[in-house]
C-alpha cells in the first residue's frame, strides 16, 4: 500500500475533535506530515447523518492512499468505512454492538467536552446504528486495533473476537479513553497507516 495522504479521524459518543486522542493526532501530523490532509469532523448524533457526511467528506481522497482512524463509537463508524473503502483502519477500543449499547443513553445527552452542550439520542438512531453493521470484513489485514483489557465501558473479548484476521494490540489493564496512547500508541499508530 502507498503511503497515507489522507487521513480521516472518527471521534466516539459525546465526543468531539476536541478530544484528547483527536488532538494530539491533529498535532502530530500538522508538526510531521504537514502534506497528510487531515479530517476530525463533529459527527453529529444521527448514525445515518453521521456516515452521510463521512462519505461525502471523502468522496474524492484515493481510495489506496487514505486511512480512518476511529475510537469507540468512531472505530463502529471507521469499520464501516474502511468496509466500503477498503482503506487501512485503525479502531481504538472500537464499539462493536452500538445498537444494543446505546439504548439506555436515548433522551438527553450532554457532550463530554462541553456539558453545556445537549444533544437528544433519539430512539431512531439504533435502527440506523443496525444498518450501518459492516459484518464480516473483506480485507480484515488493513485494520489494526488497539484492545483494552481494562476498558470500563466495552467488553475486550468481544472487541478482539469482532476482527479475525486483523493485527490486534491486546492491552492488559488500560482504560477506555486509552489514557496512554501519547506514549503507548501513538507512533505505532503513524506506523501501520504510514503517513507521507
Amino acid at each position: 500500500m502507498p503511503p497515507t495522504t489522507h487521513l480521516l479521524y472518527l471521534h466516539g459518543f459525546r465526543s468531539s475533535p476536541r478530544s484528547t486522542k483527536a488532538s494530539l493526532m491533529a498535532e502530530r501530523m500538522a508538526r510531521q506530515h504537514p502534506k497528510v490532509r487531515w479530517w476530525c469532523p463533529q459527527l453529529p448524533p444521527s448514525p445515518r447523518e453521521a456516515i452521510d457526511l463521512v462519505m461525502r467528506g471523502i468522496a474524492d481522497w484515493p481510495r489506496s492512499s487514505m486511512a480512518v482512524v476511529g475510537s469507540s463509537l468512531g472505530g463502529f463508524y471507521a469499520t464501516y468505512v474502511t468496509s466500503t473503502t477498503y482503506c487501512r483502519a485503525v479502531l481504538l477500543n472500537p464499539a462493536v454492538d452500538p445498537a444494543r449499547d446505546l439504548l439506555r443513553y436515548i433522551g438527553d445527552q450532554t457532550m463530554w467536552h462541553d456539558p453545556s452542550q445537549h444533544f437528544h439520542f433519539r430512539p431512531e438512531y439504533i435502527e440506523q446504528l443496525h444498518a450501518l453493521d459492516a459484518g464480516p470484513l473483506a480485507r480484515p489485514e488493513q485494520v489494526y486495533a488497539i484492545v483494552a483489557k481494562g476498558d470500563e465501558v466495552l467488553d475486550w473479548r468481544e472487541m478482539t473476537d469482532r476482527y479475525p484476521g486483523s493485527r490486534i494490540d491486546l492491552l492488559e489493564g488500560g482504560d477506555h479513553a486509552l489514557s496512554d496512547f501519547e506514549n503507548r500508541h501513538l507512533d505505532k499508530v503513524l506506523a501501520f497507516i504510514d503517513p507521507v
